[in-house]
Formats: C-alpha cells, sequence, structure tokens
C-alpha cells in the first residue's frame, strides 16, 4: 500500500474542483503538496485554506497543464521543493460543448492536448524520479466518459479513453518490471464541479440556450461531492487499486456497458432522461 501520511504529492488541477478537495483532505491526512493550476488566486486559496488547518509543507505552481515544458518545470520545482515527493495525481482537464460537426479541429486538439497528453506529459516527467522512491503512486483521472461515449462528447471521450488505455498499459509495464510505481486510474460519474460551466462552446453553437440547458442537465444528474470523490480516491491509493470508479451512476454505467457493449446508449438515455425529470 501507499501510506498518504508523511508522503508528498503533486497535484494538477488543484485550484479548484476535485483537485482542491483532494488537497484539502490529503493535507489533513498528513501529506505534504505540491499544487499546480493555471488559477493563481485559487492556488493561494486553497494553500491559505491548508495552513489554517495545519502545518504542511505546501508549495504552489502555475502551471498551463497544454505546455510540455511548464510540465516539466513544475516537476522540477516539486521535486525540489519536496524531495520526498512520491505521489502525482493527474487530475487537470476542461470541457468542450457541442457535436463532432460543430467542434473544428483546433478545438478538438486543445481539449486533447490537456486532457490526454498533460496526463501523459506529467506521468513522464515524474516517472523517473517516482521510480526511486520504495513506494509511489501515480493516479491518472478519466471520467466514466473513459467507459462509455455518450453523444455530444465525440473530443471529451477520445481523450479519457486514451487516458484509460494509457494508463493501463503503463500499470502493466510497470508491474512486468516490477516497479514500486503503483498506478491507479480514476473514473468518476457526475462530480459536483464547475467543469461544465467552464467549458468551451464548439465554433458551430450559435444558440446561448444550449449552455444553460447543459448545466441543468450536469446539476440534475451529478450527484457526488468533490470531497466524497477526493475521499474515494485517497482510499484507491492506500488500497492500490487499479481502477477507482467515483459514484452510484459509474458502478451503474461500468456495469451497463458490460453487459451491453455495443446497446447501452438506449438503455442510458433513458435512465438520464428519468433522472432529469426527477430533478426539475
Amino acid at each position: 500500500m501507499t501510506a498518504i501520511s508523511g508522503s508528498a504529492a503533486a497535484v494538477t488541477g488543484a485550484a479548484s474542483g476535485i483537485g482542491r478537495a483532494l488537497a484539502l483532505e490529503l493535507a489533513a491526512r498528513g501529506c505534504d503538496l505540491a499544487l499546480a493550476d493555471r488559477d493563481e488566486a485559487g492556488l493561494q486559496q486553497v494553500a491559505a485554506e491548508i495552513a489554517k488547518a495545519g502545518t504542511r509543507k505546501v508549495s504552489t505552481h502555475r502551471v498551463d497543464i497544454g505546455e510540455p515544458a511548464q510540465i516539466q518545470q513544475f516537476a522540477q520545482a516539486a521535486i525540489a521543493a519536496h524531495p520526498s515527493l512520491n505521489i502525482v495525481i493527474n487530475n487537470a482537464g476542461v470541457a468542450l460543448l457541442g457535436a463532432f460537426n460543430e467542434v473544428d479541429q483546433a478545438q478538438m486538439e486543445w481539449l486533447i492536448n490537456i486532457n490526454f497528453w498533460g496526463v501523459v506529459h506529467g506521468t513522464r516527467a515524474f516517472l523517473p524520479h517516482l521510480s526511486l522512491k520504495p513506494e509511489a503512486h501515480i493516479v491518472n483521472v478519466s471520467s466514466i466518459f473513459g467507459i462509455i461515449a455518450p453523444p455530444g462528447q465525440t473530443a471529451y471521450c477520445a481523450a479519457k479513453f486514451a487516458v484509460r488505455g494509457f494508463s493501463e498499459s503503463l500499470r502493466h509495464e510497470l508491474a512486468v518490471a516490477n516497479s514500486p510505481v503503483k498506478l491507479s486510474v480514476v473514473h468518476p460519474g457526475g462530480v459536483l464541479t464547475n467543469i461544465v460551466r467552464n467549458s468551451r462552446t464548439g465554433v458551430g453553437i450559435t444558440d446561448n440556450a444550449r449552455r444553460a440547458e447543459s448545466i441543468d442537465r450536469f446539476d440534475a444528474i451529478a450527484k457526488t461531492t468533490p470531497p466524497v470523490a477526493a475521499q474515494r480516491i485517497i482510499a484507491g491509493i492506500e488500497k492500490n487499486q487499479p481502477r477507482i470508479l467515483i459514484g452510484n451512476d459509474a458502478w451503474f454505467m461500468d456495469l451497463l456497458q458490460r453487459f451491453r457493449p455495443a446497446t447501452y446508449w438506449a438503455a442510458l438515455a433513458k435512465r438520464i432522461g428519468k433522472v432529469e425529470e426527477k430533478g426539475k
């Protein structure tokens, strides 16, 4: 197992949502932190909140996960600030509203560059250091949309399925090499964060009402809070769980696609429709 108390962790996307909740929960459990995000003000707020609650060492780093050089610089700075660093959580991600024909190539590349390549670059930057530790852990955050693929999510699903495939293959490579580094891939269901509110809109979308509808739909379905998601991820780290599903919705959708791998969407769309009606 990878013990939390006495460890040091690097967390991307740490200024809000699941990343922020992870930072607070890890600190509460005795873990030092290197926190990365583009939102410097948000990072400072998280660091100040941790400082009020205890004496953990926290470093903050402004990082654009879409820039490989900045990820490499973050890894170097985080390791310099926390030589014992042995946990890396590649959590940062973005969303994009629109069907395939409403999203242009540049927008797809923007999302995949952050949601997939950001994970790959983060893993590559930290792995040599982690491999020298007696116990270490990488957590790559995919999504339930790395297991199922609903309409309107072509770019997001492409990235999150890629995170899943990359993570599972790398986990097997680490096991074959008898590496001390363990790897978990996380598949959250609906978690109440601002990812949909902060999403970009496809260039082909001219109806501003679509964004409001998307937010309302997400709020009706998303039932898991970021602190609960963080606790589940940390439990998965402690138990070295290879796959971490978050939320009853994620468990249900995972099972459904196993039983109906080619036809799950018809059944799932009906269920989502009923949940939305209940939420109104």
